[in-house]
């Protein structure tokens, strides 16, 4: 993880369920005699994640339909720190999150750590309805504000203003190419951690998850519409799930005219992520 990441060592769950009474429930002592919770639990896993807020970022409300993805926040608080890292040190940059979700996670967790303004996207009406929600709830109305993307072919076109200009955008954009390959894959998954064929402990619904085209469609798409907004941004970036991806991407932004692209690593336990970062 990140240097600068809360989350690099073990949970407190006391000092959690302290934060975050409702949690408790979901603790247990295992076989080993360690305190731990059931992970393929989707509602230990969102109680945990919301204690998480509670505890280290100030974040008192943060509620969500149960068939939304549960954000992990120690990875996306990875993505936050490292993007920091490229970004300049105005006092206050204003970044466009891509697909922002009804749990508006990003931009939640970079105005908590580096007091950045925020613009999230959406292309579902009921998720832009919820994360304004937490928003009012926690009182970010003046450094957070939310946009619909009514056109779901398009990723920058029609929410890109002519007066705006962003530090960074950041997207972690949807893996699946239809629901029945989200389906395939979350069966796979539940078949080697041995769980039923139903259980999906980070949850999610389809515009979440899937893309027609999948991944490699929706990052080239966002690509070409970066270069038709370059003067509007200082960097783009987003997560890259499938690391073989990546030379085609590269490929692409070098024909487009990027001058800088980067490729920064992330580890969070066993699970490997990268972003891939470019500019103009």
């Amino acid at each position: 993880m990140h240097k600068n990441n809360l989350h690099k060592n073990k949970y407190n769950l006391d000092a959690l369920c302290t934060t975050y009474p409702l949690l408790k429930k979901y603790i247990f002592i295992n076989k080993h005699d360690i305190q731990t919770l059931d992970f393929s639990n989707p509602k230990a896993v969102k109680a945990l994640n919301t204690a998480l807020l509670h505890q280290h970022y100030g974040i008192t409300y943060w509620n969500f339909p149960d068939e939304n993805l549960c954000p992990p926040i120690p990875s996306r608080a990875d993505y936050i720190h490292y993007i920091s890292d490229l970004i300049s040190t105005k006092k206050q940059p204003t970044i466009l999150d891509i697909g922002t979700g009804a749990t508006c996670i990003y931009p939640l967790l970079g105005n908590s750590i580096y007091n950045w303004q925020f613009i999230g996207t959406d292309i579902d009406r009921n998720s832009i309805k919820n994360a304004n929600h937490i928003i009012e709830k926690n009182h970010l109305q003046k450094v957070i504000s939310l946009r619909l993307q009514a056109n779901k072919n398009h990723i920058l076109k029609g929410v890109i203003q002519a007066d705006d200009y962003f530090d960074i955008s950041m997207c972690n954009p949807p893996f699946y190419k239809s629901p029945q390959d989200a389906i395939q894959a979350n069966t796979r998954k539940n078949s080697n951690l041995k769980l039923s064929a139903a259980t999906r402990n980070f949850s999610g619904n389809a515009n979440e998850l899937w893309y027609k085209g999948g991944e490699k469609a929706f990052l080239h798409n966002y690509i070409y519409e970066s270069s038709l907004f370059k003067e509007q941004f200082n960097w783009f970036s987003s997560l890259v799930s499938k690391k073989n991806l990546l030379k085609d991407l590269k490929r692409s932004l070098k024909k487009l005219g990027a001058t800088n692209i980067r490729i920064i690593e992330m580890k969070q336990g066993n699970k490997l992520s990268r972003i891939i970062a470019w500019q103009f």
